[in-house]
Order: structure tokens, then C-alpha cells, then sequence
């Protein structure tokens, strides 16, 4: 809405305990949202495990560490995204949210749209992969 606030589907709000997500840069152009509790452990990996004499490593911590900012869910099952997030995001009027496994991602509609057509040979060749894999 105006204020930057998105509804989250009661189907995914079920599955977070607590009242807060943290929020940061995804890989792509959209958000990443996780509990305290995961976003603690990827925070430490990505922290303890890597060394700040690596280029590489400072990259990946100024773009998902430093960014990622906690927003509490109101009584009404939103949360308030920051300016910054939403501006990295593209975020706009209409948004798609998934909930996968662990974390939570927010698209732009269009953009989503976007990736999905651009990355479709990609998903059909991991989906071969995965087939040989995992057959079913």
C-alpha cells in the first residue's frame, strides 16, 4: 500500500513464530525474508566462515548482511517494508510473495513475470538434472 506495507497470506504467516522477519536483498531482484532464528544462523555462516581480506566475501555482506532490517508483523498480518528494500526490490503496486521452506520471497509482479521468462530454459535444464536424480 502507500505506507510500503504488503499483506502476508495467512497460509505462510502460519508457519512463522514469532511477530518479526527480517528483511534483506535477495540474490535477485526481490526480497528475502527470514525468522530471527534462520537469518541469525545465516548471518553467523556468512560472518564466521568467510574472511573480510576476501573482496568477494565483503560483497556478499554489504549487499545481504548489511541491508537486512527486522519489520514486525501488525495485528492485521502485514509488515512494513523499509524505502530502501523496496526501491532494491522495484517494488510497485502489485507484488507476489513465496513462501519456500525456510524463507519468504517478494517480487515485484512484473519483474516476477520477468524472471520467470527469462530463466525458463535454466529451470528446464535443472529439471532435467533433477530428473536424473530423483526420478519419479
Amino acid at each position: 500500500d502507500a505506507k510500503g506495507r504488503i499483506l502476508i497470506p495467512s497460509r505462510i504467516r502460519a508457519g512463522i513464530t514469532g511477530n518479526g522477519l527480517i528483511a534483506t536483498r535477495g540474490v535477485e531482484k526481490c526480497l528475502w525474508l527470514f525468522s530471527p532464528e534462520e537469518w541469525s544462523r545465516i548471518a553467523s555462516i556468512l560472518m564466521d566462515s568467510t574472511s573480510v581480506f576476501q573482496s568477494k566475501t565483503r560483497l556478499l555482506q554489504r549487499r545481504i548482511i548489511a541491508p537486512a532490517q527486522e519489520c514486525e508483523i501488525d495485528k492485521a498480518g502485514r509488515i512494513n517494508i523499509p524505502p530502501t528494500l523496496r526501491e532494491s526490490a522495484g517494488l510497485s503496486k502489485e507484488a507476489v510473495i513465496l513462501g519456500i521452506d525456510r524463507y519468504i520471497e517478494i517480487w515485484d509482479a512484473g519483474e516476477y513475470d520477468t524472471f520467470l521468462a527469462e530463466s525458463e530454459l535454466e529451470f528446464k535444464e535443472a529439471a532435467e538434472r533433477l530428473g536424473e536424480t530423483l526420478p519419479i
